[in-house]
């Protein structure tokens, strides 16, 4: 017979345990866990459960007073969807949970999207704002409009808008966000539980050579934006998901396939890349392979898509 668990046992942490250290329980358990960094989707979906459950003052009474009954499951299965315990409310924000079905066939990108919670339960953003595919417009910083960089990323939402989004109904396009530790974030791409941060630049055309730290045209250096410092924060305050840096250069001519990139070996974009530099065709191929290929990529995290709207400047 499968071995019940509870809910302190699935986090590792006692009976008595504070909300800090369960919070940090959650987080290492997220690590570990997060199929996107080679762990189990049932895995993470149960540690997940046990966190929203215990985090949750009056579920975490609950809780305790049937004895790790209500809302529990065997080690290997987790609760089924809309059963009692399966998945209460209360994620990493405090609003959102998180869904994912184990077993049965695996997710597709153009499956019907799955709102979390559902449109239909209360929540930070409304209904509207939960269905909107792109959120905010590239715009001024501070005093100066900077016109050569809000072209820039004006081209790079069009791209977006027109060749990415269509592919990926579920996916949501935020443009705007600042920097948690400072500076900005031009666009980022939440589909499921992926996080694309997307900076721009113009270059012109030619073959360019990345090695996944540095950027050369004939022997000259140039430097990307520097995103790896804005994926490390984001992840560390999203600790749910897997986030990604990716910089694309776009010709001045509008050519997608310019310029073109050759990558070292180990240069290659990738899902666990910091920072990915790409031209615009490449950009469209690796948005829909990063975002449409994870673990849930049909659904909407209400919670987490209201928590990036409140980072818009």
């Amino acid at each position: 017979m499968a071995q019940r668990q509870t809910h302190y046992e699935v986090l590792g942490v006692a009976p008595t345990a504070s909300a800090t250290e369960i919070k940090s329980a959650y987080r290492r358990a997220a690590r570990l866990t997060h199929p996107d960094h080679g762990g189990d989707a049932g895995d993470f979906a149960r540690a997940t459960l046990a966190y929203e459950t215990l985090i949750d003052p009056a579920a975490r009474t609950r809780y305790d007073r049937s004895y790790g009954t209500e809302s529990s499951y065997l080690r290997g299965k987790a609760p089924a969807p809309g059963a009692p315990g399966g998945m209460a409310g209360g994620g990493m924000a405090g609003g959102g949970s998180m869904r994912f079905e184990t077993g049965g066939a695996r997710p597709s990108a153009t499956d019907a999207t799955v709102y979390v919670p559902d449109l239909d339960a209360p929540g930070a953003i409304d209904r509207a704002t939960s269905i909107r595919q792109m959120h905010g417009t590239p715009r001024k910083r501070g005093i100066f409009g900077a016109q050569a960089r809000l072209a820039r990323e004006n081209r790079t939402v069009q791209l977006l808008t027109r060749r990415v989004l269509p592919s990926l109904p579920s996916a949501r396009l935020v443009n705007g966000l600042h920097g948690p530790g400072g500076g900005y974030i031009d666009h980022v791409m939440l589909g499921g539980y992926r996080l694309a941060l997307i900076h721009s630049m113009m270059l012109p055309k030619g073959v360019y050579r990345w090695d996944g730290a540095s950027l050369l045209r004939d022997g000259k250096h140039i430097d990307p934006p520097r995103i790896a410092p804005l994926v490390h924060d984001m992840q560390r305050l999203f600790p749910e998901l897997n986030v990604t840096g990716w910089t694309v250069i776009l010709a001045p001519d509008g050519n997608l396939h310019e310029p073109v990139i050759d990558y070292a070996h180990g240069g290659e974009p990738g899902p666990m890349n910091a920072l990915n530099v790409v031209n615009a065709i490449n950009l469209v191929r690796e948005m829909k392979m990063f975002l449409g290929t994870g673990p849930a990529p049909h659904v909407v995290d209400r919670t987490i898509l209201a928590r990036l709207l409140g980072g818009m400047y």
